[in-house]
């Protein structure tokens, strides 16, 4: 397994893919509405890297054929935007990246849209929780193993299930690299993190723990759904491993 270790320089261009890749972020999260398409948010993400004379990481990425994921529901990862219709209750996560001066950002969030049952909120905050324990457990010497496990600890422990078919990555000159970054694990156990690491922590938690298992829809051999149907949140951050911590890159906006 070959990981990218970048220098301070090559850091300093990557934070600004990242920063990019959190903007249009939170500006296609602040546009998700009832009545609107799927396709309309990837309009968003187009219209912003014309203007920013930048590229969508994953436009074209192996075949990918919009410039965002935008999944609903029980689709849990790598949904296609087009003519659905987002509806009032619906959970609509948006992943997107931006390619900047040679480099990647890769974030997502899950967008309620006027949604008032007390444990999809849950579900969603409880994912939002998951990041930020995984976030917390990064630094240098610290074993991927324990970063999955305390990821995999908030969300069991609330009852919740874990993806295990599909996990968080290395990002850097392309948007998936090594290393692998499970959202679950045993501590002590996997690679060792080092200083100039850059990763995507992702997890992605489902209603239920039967939720967890999922299935790729073969209509178009993108979108991943859980097998029960139950509902599905992801939140993503791109995270720098640094001498005596780690820094989260893909942040300027509202992410708590």
């Amino acid at each position: 397994m070959k990981v990218d270790i970048k220098t301070k320089e090559q850091l300093a261009r990557m934070r600004e893919a990242c920063r990019m890749s959190a903007e249009i972020r939170d500006l296609c999260a602040r546009s998700v509405m009832p009545g609107m398409r799927t396709r309309d948010i990837d309009d968003i993400v187009r219209q912003y890297c014309e203007a920013h004379q930048v590229r969508a990481s994953f436009y074209r990425y192996e075949g990918f054929p919009g410039h965002l994921c935008v999944s609903v529901n029980d689709e849990v990862i790598h949904g296609i935007p087009g003519d659905r219709i987002i509806q009032p209750g619906d959970l609509v996560k948006t992943d997107v990246g931006i390619f900047c001066d040679g480099y990647n950002g890769d974030t997502s969030r899950t967008v309620m849209v006027g949604v008032t049952d007390p444990e999809t909120i849950r579900l969603v905050e409880t994912t939002k929780r998951c990041l930020a324990a995984g976030i917390a457990a990064c630094g240098p010497g610290v074993h991927l193993g324990d970063v999955g496990y305390a990821i995999q600890k908030v969300a069991e422990d609330a009852g919740f299930g874990v993806v295990r078919d599909w996990i968080g990555h290395g990002v850097g000159r392309t948007v998936h690299e090594d290393p692998e970054v499970p959202n679950y694990g045993k501590p002590g156990t996997k690679l060792v993190l080092k200083p100039g690491m850059t990763i995507a922590i992702e997890p992605m938690i489902t209603m239920t723990k039967a939720g967890a298992k999922t299935y790729v829809d073969k209509r178009n051999g993108w979108t991943v759904i859980t097998k029960d149907h139950s509902l599905a949140a992801h939140w993503e951050h791109t995270v720098a491993i640094t001498e005596d911590g780690c820094e989260v890159l893909t942040v300027p906006a509202d992410y708590p």
